[in-house]
């Protein structure tokens, strides 16, 4: 591996991304190396990195690696997927306006989406959801965790747990600048009934086609913005009637829209590039 590391990045509503290309597959990252890379203070800041790799399957175009800030792997980023869309077409990678990504939660379609010549966001296809309690994966006597109430720090929660890709736990909650995100949220990602931990959400309702929302993400804490957690507490709402199939879902870091179509689940959002440059890796 190269003495300085070259880099790219980039946010997504205020998720932050470091993305590398690896395409020979020659690049061996140590969690230690992520941690301190994604580290706001001592390395370059984000809330986690991406690899481009070439793609295991054929049908696909390339492959995203993501790691967590904390250094752990995570099957997907929905953030993250439209800035490494943005970056392979800005970056001359591809001249697809529609990319296939592979993922290890599955290969995405992805349509970018044109401010004049420059990518300003992408529509992602992220695929199917599930409450299946395998799927997601989490520990319950029932085949599904809909609106369920359990016991954390003494308190208790009325929980809906979705899989989109990577595992997810929703709570409604009457007033979002009042919720637990930061006292609850990493007790709920580490609790043994989640064996894979699991990414938090903190929804409350506006109207049937708005939400406001904040995510404890698994691995990086609470974050401005999360595309798969937005897309998991879209299908938690419109399961117990809340919203409806087409919601706005507002996050700190900025707006995704998300749509449901049948057991899948449309996003789109914004990317854009911060800056590029080399560090040297310790």
């Amino acid at each position: 591996m190269s003495k300085f590391l070259e880099f790219t990045k980039l946010q997504g509503a205020g998720n932050d991304f470091i993305i590398i290309e690896d395409l020979k597959g020659a690049i061996n990252l140590t969690s230690e190396n992520i941690r301190w890379l994604c580290d706001r203070h001592f390395g370059i800041g984000a809330d986690g990195l991406m690899l481009v790799q070439p793609p295991r399957n054929p049908e696909a175009d390339f492959f995203m690696f993501f790691y967590n800030p904390d250094g752990t792997v995570a099957e997907m980023c929905g953030n993250g997927i439209r800035c490494f869309a943005k970056y392979l077409y800005e970056h001359c990678l591809t001249n697809q306006k529609k990319i296939k990504i592979e993922t290890l939660g599955g290969a995405k379609d992805v349509r970018l989406i044109f401010d004049g010549m420059d990518v300003s966001g992408a529509k992602v296809d992220m695929g199917r959801f599930s409450f299946k309690k395998d799927e997601i994966p989490v520990i319950f006597e029932k085949e599904t965790v809909i609106d369920e109430k359990i016991r954390v720090a003494g308190q208790s929660f009325n929980v809906t747990c979705v899989s989109t890709g990577n595992p997810h736990c929703v709570i409604f909650v009457e007033e979002i600048s009042r919720a637990p995100v930061n006292t609850i949220g990493p007790k709920i990602e580490k609790l043994k009934m989640f064996s894979k931990k699991t990414n938090v959400e903190f929804a409350q309702v506006i109207k049937e086609s708005e939400i406001k929302l904040r995510v404890w993400e698994r691995g990086a804490g609470e974050t401005l913005a999360c595309g798969t957690g937005a897309c998991a507490t879209v299908a938690a709402a419109n399961k117990l009637g809340l919203t409806g199939k087409r919601v706005l879902v507002r996050l700190p870091g900025g707006d995704l829209e998300i749509e449901i179509l049948n057991d899948s689940i449309l996003m789109t959002g914004p990317a854009k590039e911060i800056f590029t440059g080399k560090i040297h890796l310790t």
